[in-house]
């Protein structure tokens, strides 16, 4: 993707609200155009990260800084700006945005408008959405398996996605336009019952894993679904109560950073981006060299 100014000065323009939304994050309290939350950078219990609204600014007060959306991103995926616009591009825009504020009788009615609401879930049958899984390499019945097709409205739009359910009982929300999640934002956790787990950012590398391993009769190792960088140091401790934790991070800046930083936790950390080496994840990998599956993503060592 070639970074262009117009780009990011259109991002920059994005409702922040509405991006937290996508993101699984809610105000805990509405003042006219301030929007305070717990902060989605760190863990607190006292909401001091602010959105104003008007000015579609940020600060969070428990570390000092602020600014525009793109300065989020940067420090909530701990990616670069190339990473990032990738992201980005990946979500639909939000409605144009108006600086002047609302009456506050109307900023109450539409509290609602911004929050990802489901409405329904069932088997996997929308064929624009088994058109997206195909273009992914992902089997119906692998999908079908793991994830859920989603009806959910948001500014009062109804949307039809595939939607990957967490532990706390949300939503990671995909099809080809729109990216995103619905409260409350949190890992997913597929249990095995093995001493070992593999660890991915996102849940396609998660369903690629699963089509690349599927004609082993064995049951395969725990797996880890981080659904966003910002629950890897959180998700420590479990990973830890395993004896082998095999990561399948993002070929780019923010996944090679904590790769990195788990492999100097502890030796338990085993890094399997070579398998995919040359490719931006796991899923990434399976759509180009799908040819290849047979071999096998190996969770073992050599």
């Amino acid at each position: 993707m070639n970074i262009q100014y117009g780009s990011i000065k259109e991002f920059k323009q994005r409702d922040m609200v509405q991006y937290l939304a996508q993101l699984g994050h809610e105000p805990q309290r509405i003042s006219n155009q301030d929007y305070w939350y717990l902060s989605p950078l760190r863990e607190e219990k006292t909401p001091s990260f602010k959105v104003n609204r008007q000015l579609n600014v940020w600060y969070d007060h428990g570390i000092g800084k602020g600014g525009n959306l793109i300065d989020f991103g940067l420090l909530y995926f701990n990616c670069s700006i190339r990473d990032l616009l990738d992201r980005l591009s990946l979500q639909p825009l939000s409605p144009a945005l108006s600086f002047h504020p609302p009456s506050l009788a109307v900023e109450k009615k539409d509290r609602s408008d911004g929050k990802v609401l489901i409405l329904e879930s069932r088997s996997l049958s929308d064929k624009s959405l088994l058109t997206y899984l195909d273009r992914r390499t992902i089997p119906l019945n692998i999908a079908d398996r793991f994830c859920r097709e989603v009806d959910f409205l948001l500014y009062g739009r109804k949307y039809t996605v595939i939607g990957f359910p967490n532990k706390a009982g949300g939503y990671e929300l995909r099809s080809q336009h729109f990216k995103g999640s619905s409260s409350p934002k949190d890992i997913s956790f597929i249990d095995n019952s093995t001493d070992e787990v593999v660890v991915f950012e996102g849940f396609f590398n998660f369903l690629s894993f699963q089509t690349i391993n599927n004609s082993k009769q064995a049951p395969l190792t725990n797996c880890l679904v981080l659904n966003s960088l910002s629950f890897f140091e959180k998700s420590r401790s479990l990973m830890e109560k395993h004896k082998q934790i095999h990561l399948v991070l993002d070929n780019d800046n923010a996944g090679r950073k904590f790769t990195a930083q788990a492999l100097q936790w502890s030796n338990r950390y085993i890094d399997r981006s070579d398998f995919y080496k040359g490719s931006k994840d796991l899923n990434d990998w399976l759509i180009h060299d799908h040819n290849k599956v047979r071999k096998g993503l190996r969770t073992k060592g050599p």
